[in-house]
């Protein structure tokens, strides 16, 4: 039988992983002038992916006696690597709202494509419908922010590298959800974003990091690096465990509901009736879709009878 779901104490901390990548996008717009964002990509991985590291060898994480995938850890921090690229082209190709929706709301549904294709996991019914629910409300919550529709430019392009973002992120989650089967969840994600951030490392000697020697910037990069990464995929990670890869795609919508509730609190952002439906949309789907998944196995017999066993 496939993992349709899993238990409810995975979903939970998926979602409070998506909790801590929420606060990004608040933690830059306190960040010094010039810190662009490849610039804050690249040093978000290098902090986080050193401070996993450092966390998986001080409590022995690593297990010899255990398998690893050295092409599935490859992969995966390619992939890693890849979104970053992927979504900051495609965003500055085609606008922050569209750019942001096709990434964010390609993802999870990617993720359920990918999770069905290479690990026979079979979406349950009320994914479909709490991932419906999430993606529309992404898609209001960002298109309503305030961007003059004239500003929005439809770039092939550019929607190609937003979809090759969330594609990204979706098959990262695959391959994630692999490897902490074999290795502990904080020594497959330190692995992971160390090589990621070897991968981006070019970027040190073409970009600007000035802005890192102020101590607002230093602490932009501290909090980024070990809260929106360290801490939050080790959470993502050891939800993974327990959750499929389509349902803990979906629950990673909560950044953006996150991030839109923290730029109405603390930078006073303004807000319209579109983006409060849009942020109860994506609520009301993730918190169905994180209290549905404590029931999953008990129903998910009789529809995925047919499928062998993921392995997770």
């Amino acid at each position: 039988m496939a993992q349709r779901g899993g238990t409810s104490d995975g979903a939970w901390l998926v979602l409070l992983a998506a909790v801590c990548w929420g606060s990004t996008g608040t933690a830059q717009a306190l960040a010094p002038l010039g810190a662009t964002p490849p610039a804050v990509g690249a040093v978000r991985l290098a902090v986080g992916g050193a401070a996993l590291l450092l966390w998986a060898v001080a409590r022995r994480a690593f297990r010899a006696d255990r398998r690893w995938s050295l092409r599935a850890t490859l992969a995966a921090a390619a992939c890693m690597a890849a979104y970053q690229l992927c979504f900051f082209a495609g965003v500055a190709r085609t606008g922050v709202a569209v750019g942001t929706v096709v990434a964010i709301g390609s993802a999870p549904v990617l993720a359920g494509v990918f999770g069905w294709w290479l690990r026979r996991e079979r979406p349950a019914r009320a994914w479909a419908v709490a991932t419906a629910l999430a993606v529309t409300g992404c898609a209001l919550l960002s298109l309503a922010g305030g961007q003059d529709p004239s500003g929005v430019t439809l770039d092939a392009a550019g929607v190609l590298l937003a979809v090759g973002a969330g594609g990204s992120y979706a098959l990262f989650t695959v391959l994630s959800k692999e490897l902490v089967a074999q290795q502990r969840p904080e020594a497959a994600m330190g692995v992971i974003f160390s090589l990621g951030a070897l991968m981006l490392s070019p970027l040190f000697f073409v970009l600007d990091f000035a802005w890192l020697r102020e101590g607002r910037g230093l602490l932009v990069a501290l909090h980024l690096g070990l809260v929106t990464t360290a801490l939050a995929y080790v959470l993502f990670a050891q939800g993974l465990l327990s959750t499929s890869v389509a349902t803990a795609a979906t629950l990673t919508l909560g950044e953006p509901l996150t991030a839109a509730l923290l730029g109405l609190l603390v930078l006073r952002e303004s807000v319209t009736a579109v983006s409060l439906v849009g942020m109860a949309l994506i609520g009301v789907g993730l918190l169905a879709l994180a209290r549905g998944t404590g029931n999953s196995r008990r129903t998910a017999a009789p529809e995925t009878a047919d499928f062998p066993r993921s392995g997770a």
